[in-house]
């Protein structure tokens, strides 16, 4: 199920263009915890020219919007690290 999410929650994020993109399954972590049963717990990090002029706060929104059904279904957690190209 986990490489799954992983794959929905990349699609989701497609039309954001992502020069790198990387999701890490953090659910070991989380074992016991109710929220775990309902969605998954994963680490983001992407970059993209889709962030250019963005603050931290608006690139997790963009991303959080994009990815809107997935959060209400596969995703229980995310952690977000959004980066454009010419922060690396």
């Amino acid at each position: 199920m986990s490489l799954q999410r992983i794959e929905l929650i990349k699609e989701g994020l497609k039309n954001l263009n992502p020069t790198k993109i990387e999701i890490e399954d953090e659910g070991h972590l989380h074992v016991g915890h109710a929220g775990a049963k309902s969605g998954g717990h994963f680490k983001l990090f992407i970059v993209s020219e889709s962030f250019n002029d963005l603050s931290q706060i608006d690139r997790h929104k963009l991303i959080y919007n994009t990815l809107n059904e997935l959060m209400k279904t596969e995703i229980h957690a995310l952690s977000i690290s959004a980066k454009t190209p010419s922060e690396l």
